[in-house]
Formats: C-alpha cells, structure tokens, sequence
C-alpha cells in the first residue's frame, strides 16, 4: 500500500526515533509499504518519520542509481534502530533532495565514510562501514529518525533562499506526483 509522506513542517519530522523490537506491530507490512511508498516517490531512501512513525528504522536503495552493471556497489537495506559509530575521511558537498521536502534541492557537506550499527528486518546485528554515496544516503536517512532535516545542514544563505519554497510546503501550497501528508491542510 501507498502511504502518504509526511510534509515538511510536520512535527514527527523533528521526533527522535524511538527503538523497536520484533514484536513491533505488523512490522512486514510496514516494511513493504515503506518500500512501495519510496519507489512510487522515486526516492532511493525512506525514513519511518516520513510516513508518521517516530521509531527508529529507514530503508534505502542505491541498487537503482548506479549505472547498468555497477548494481552491486549500491545496497539494498533495512535498518533497524540505527547508531553512527563513527564518520570519517574528508567532508564532501553533494546536492540533496528529500521526498518530504519537495522541490528543494541543496549542497550539504557530510564526511565520506561512516561505520553504523543497525539491525536487519529480522532483527540481527550487524556493524558496517559504507563509503561515498552509500554512506551519505545512510547519513540523510539516518537524520531523520534523529529529528533532522537536510535543509538544517545547508549553508545560511542557501536557507535564507529557500525559506519561501519551505512555507509553500508547510501549509501543502505544492504539487507533487506522489501522496503526501502536510500540517497546513
């Protein structure tokens, strides 16, 4: 099923994501629906926030960004209760967008490599180290269930241009080819 994206302005966008456990109510339901949801957008990562759940968990899939034959230095993922362990290497600014922040794109600087621990949707553990656009995905993903939206991260004068484009968003002023869910409507 479709889910509808939360909007910015939507106060579950600055919660902090609580932890869940395998109980969590039909979490293989919403699992796939989050992955329908994301590939409706067109997005190649989803956070719970972003559909109404204030938990820890985002999905991601770089699979689909890389070229014909390069498939598999993306990932496919599911993360479940997520901590950075560690970002290093050199900062690097690449243009960002976010399904809940339509129409909005700018530079954030984030570091190259990062090392995260997370659990599988079957609840196993796993510690891994991602590098360059896997790793910043993960990163962008990763704020959301730490109550932080990219448009936080850029540089004051490109937040001082987009500041219209924002309120637009807020009150669902906008029009985009996928469901979403603003506080202003």
């Amino acid at each position: 099923m479709i889910l509808p994206i939360y909007g910015y302005g939507h106060p579950v966008l600055k919660k902090v994501g609580e932890e869940i456990t395998p109980d969590y109510p039909e979490l293989e339901t919403l699992l796939q629906n989050m992955w329908d949801t994301m590939y409706q957008a067109e997005g190649v990562g989803l956070a719970a926030p972003q559909i109404g759940r204030a938990i820890r968990l985002f999905l991601v899939d770089t699979k689909q960004t890389r070229e014909e034959g390069k498939e598999e230095e993306g990932i496919k993922k599911v993360f479940i209760n997520a901590q950075i362990l560690d970002e290093t290497g050199k900062s690097w600014a690449y243009e960002e967008g976010c399904l809940s922040i339509p129409h909005v794109r700018g530079d954030v600087d984030r570091q190259a490599k990062i090392t995260i621990r997370y659990q599988d949707e079957n609840f196993e553990t796993y510690e891994e180290t991602y590098e360059g656009i896997n790793a910043r995905v993960i990163q962008h993903e990763y704020d959301h269930i730490e109550g932080v939206l990219f448009t936080e991260l850029l540089k004051p004068v490109k937040r001082q241009l987009v500041r219209r484009k924002l309120e637009k968003i807020r009150k669902g002023a906008i029009s985009v080819s996928y469901k979403m869910k603003f506080i202003g409507k």
